[in-house]
């Protein structure tokens, strides 16, 4: 089978005579330092440039760079004039735009649709230094700057908005962001197949416009291709076999390889609606499926559903086809996502000549993001979790995508040797997820045949591999390394898969957890689960039991944290307080809380928008989700969570009675919440009940002490520990959102 063409086997630009720059220029001083006339390639982003493989920028740049152009960056500009777009000159080839790391949205607005203050990749945490939806405005500006100049846009904000999309913060259906931002070309995903691709096609002489066969781009076209067949999606729903299919790589794939059975893990019938193939029209090789219009999705719930279930089936690079919708009087044409990239390549990549630091420029500023990162290792990409209300997968995709041990040893020893600050801790080794890497189908047939959403849910696929010995080896190596004192795991755990391997457990317990591991279960009760598509609590039981075991086994007192989600599409106020009790129960305090956000094209957010559940087929007669909407009702559903805030108490007695739960109301073990408020606090009434309240040993009414056993500090739910003290309340916060949002956006930090 003939892979796709790597990325490093380009003949490079005839700029390479220019050599490797220090750091890519963002001024004209620093081009006229490196002998530069002109840039070849300019790069717009919402975020500060820092010279680091986790930063996207940085990567495009470092990679473009590598192929021979001359690249310059041009970092949070002044977008009210087209003159700070102008400061590098124009650019031989064209302009890539980002919003940065983030969507710009979610970078400024929490999931109650407040402001942020604050921004962490911008130089000293300063909010306010890029515009709403920042590829719109970013395009625009550069067509004003120089009207005759391509323009591709990409990165995170770009990738999730590809196609029609429910925006949160207008509560409407938007376009895709190709048309708003009246750009030349998309290009979605990590992109660095497709950005190479066309560079150097637009070098060689080929309009940006003209380009439309590139594996993980999008453009858009008058009208639609004669030698093509259209596939309605409304008729692809079906049981059947997987057709051949047009690949642009011109594979030639066998009879044994498309007649191969698809993963399907076990043969519950939940599993099975996960499972869609197409039959195959006759004689047909070059085939394309037609999504609903925008005018349609935009005002029909069932086709926006039906919509979101299809472009989530078309996500595996080696069976997905390209999509079409029409938006008016032009077609949106969306080719297959880019091949993912092989150990060698990705190696190569993260190897780039970066300095790991923030650029000269910004002096002695404080960049959070990069203050985060700075002692970590990304060693993969890509998850095949398929949270639904994750955006990991719309983006990086479900294929693992692995370094091989010997590159990762040597980015640690980089930092060793190279980052400021260093006193011997890496702070993470992982991404996404902590114990992903090199897990991936048994066989190559059957994944080339695969349309799971996801590998582990409803259970695990019996074809996935799940042995973590090569990130058990990987992290002994790892701490070996002279001068590594020690070796922490920070990225998020599936913890149902490690359960699986009980030596990875004792591994990452008894040497990479600094005193509590923070694990996301999300939710306790089956009816959200099973919307976000996360097991349910035995496998959390399960692995806390081993937790616990291991951590006493190497004599050390740690504690396990989980994360909740409240008032995700699915969620009831019966499966809040269920909730609730748990933690009750279990002793827990949760500090920080986090409520959905709806980010742009995740399947939970389909829920939030249509009431439809796209993990399984839609149609008109399908039973709606029911989601808690309305601030009043995502407050509540919060507030279950942070049951122990007096602060909470008024809104959760008023919830519990309409529930017809006022015997929950009491002082009792068996009681959620008292029915008075403490005597210091500014709504409580001086009177003798709230004065028996006060003197109760635990105000909140449990009853449960902080000593021996428990995980938990009276205020703030965590063992005593810097940045954790007592009366550090930010549950409702900026900070809580920014931690809710990490994992859909690509933040550095990351949990599962």
């Amino acid at each position: 089978m003939q892979a796709a063409k790597s990325l490093f086997t380009y003949p490079r630009y005839w700029a390479e005579c220019y050599g490797t720059a220090p750091f890519l220029p963002m001024s004209r001083q620093e081009m006229d330092t490196l002998g530069w006339d002109s840039c070849d390639i300019i790069i717009i982003s919402g975020d500060a440039y820092v010279d680091h493989p986790s930063f996207g920028m940085a990567v495009i740049g470092r990679l473009l760079e590598s192929q021979g152009f001359r690249v310059g960056i041009i970092a949070q500009p002044d977008w009210k004039n087209a003159a700070d777009f102008q400061r590098l000159g124009k650019p031989n080839l064209f302009f890539a735009v980002s919003a940065g790391n983030m969507d710009s949205m979610i970078n400024r607005y929490t999931a109650d649709l407040k402001i942020r203050h604050d921004d962490a990749y911008t130089p000293n945490n300063e909010g306010g230094k890029r515009p709403d939806r920042a590829v719109l405005m970013y395009s625009q500006r550069c067509r004003e700057a120089y009207k005759d100049i391509p323009v591709l846009i990409g990165g995170i904000e770009a990738s999730l908005r590809r196609i029609a999309h429910y925006d949160y913060w207008s509560n409407k259906v938007r376009r895709s962001v190709l048309m708003d931002s009246k750009a030349d070309l998309l290009v979605y995903g990590n992109a660095e197949r497709a950005v190479v691709e066309i560079a150097h096609r637009v070098a060689a002489g080929q309009a940006m416009k003209d380009i439309r066969d590139v594996r993980g781009s999008a453009c858009l076209l008058n009208e639609l291709p004669a030698d093509w067949e259209i596939k309605d999606s409304t008729r692809i729903d079906t049981p059947g076999r997987v057709d051949p299919h047009y690949n642009p790589y011109h594979w030639e794939q066998t009879n044994e390889a498309l007649e191969a059975p698809c993963a399907t893990g076990d043969k519950t019938p939940s599993n099975e609606a996960q499972v869609v193939h197409i039959r195959p029209a006759a004689g047909s090789k070059k085939q394309f499926v037609l999504l609903p219009s925008f005018e349609k999705v935009s005002k029909d719930p069932v086709l926006y559903a039906h919509t979101s279930r299809v472009l989530h089936l078309e996500t595996n690079p080696s069976n997905a086809r390209t999509l079409v919708q029409k938006h008016a009087d032009r077609y949106l044409w969306m080719n297959p996502p880019a091949m993912p990239l092989s150990t060698e390549e990705l190696d190569d990549v993260f190897e780039l000549p970066f300095q790991r630091i923030p650029h000269p420029a910004y002096g002695d500023a404080r960049i959070p993001a990069y203050e985060m990162i700075r002692f970590s290792v990304n060693i993969m990409r890509g998850c095949f979790g398929g949270c639904s209300f994750c955006s990991i997968t719309e983006h990086e995709g479900r294929v693992i995508q692995s370094r091989s041990e010997d590159s990762i040893i040597r980015e640690v020893e980089k930092i060793r040797d190279m980052t400021p600050g260093f006193t011997g801790t890496i702070s993470d080794l992982g991404g996404p997820t902590a114990n992903m890497y090199m897990l991936n189908c048994v066989s190559e047939e059957i994944h080339q045949n695969c349309r799971r959403l996801s590998c582990v849910f409803p259970t695990i696929c019996k074809n996935l591999v799940t042995d973590h010995s090569p990130t058990t080896r990987l992290y002994r190596r790892a701490r070996e390394l002279p001068g590594i004192k020690r070796i922490m795991i920070a990225s998020g755990l599936r913890y149902d898969l490690a359960v699986l391997d009980p030596e990875y457990v004792r591994e990452l317990v008894s040497h990479h957890v600094g005193g509590y591991l923070k694990i996301a279960p999300e939710h306790t009760e089956s009816a959200p689960l099973s919307k976000m598509m996360k097991p349910g609590m035995g496998a959390y039981d399960q692995f806390k039991e081993m937790f616990d075991r291991f951590s006493k086994e190497a004599g050390k007192e740690q504690y396990l944290i989980p994360y909740f989600i409240a008032a995700h599409p699915g969620t009831t106020d019966e499966d809040m307080l269920g909730l609730a009790f748990w933690l009750k129960n279990n002793g827990f305090r949760a500090d920080q809380v986090q409520t959905f956000y709806p980010s742009p094209m995740a399947m939970a957010t389909t829920m939030y928008h249509t009431e439809k559940d796209p993990i399984h087929r839609v149609n008109y007669k399908t039973d709606k989700v029911f989601i808690p909407k309305g601030e009043k009702q995502r407050r509540l559903h919060k507030a279950f969570l942070r049951y122990h805030d007096p602060d909470n108490w008024p809104m959760l007695r008023e919830a519990l009675k309409r529930m017809g739960k006022a015997h929950l109301i009491g002082f009792g073990k068996k009681h959620l919440i008292p029915p008075t408020q403490p005597a210091n606090h500014p709504t409580a009434k001086l009177n003798k009940a709230s004065a028996t309240a006060s003197r109760k040993p635990n105000s909140a009414g449990t009853h449960a002490k902080a000593g021996k056993g428990k995980i938990l500090t009276q205020h703030t739910g965590l063992p005593p520990r810097e940045g954790n003290k007592p009366g550090n309340k930010s549950g409702s916060g900026a900070k809580s959102n920014t931690r809710a949002t990490a994992r859909r956006t690509g933040k550095p930090v990351r949990r599962k």
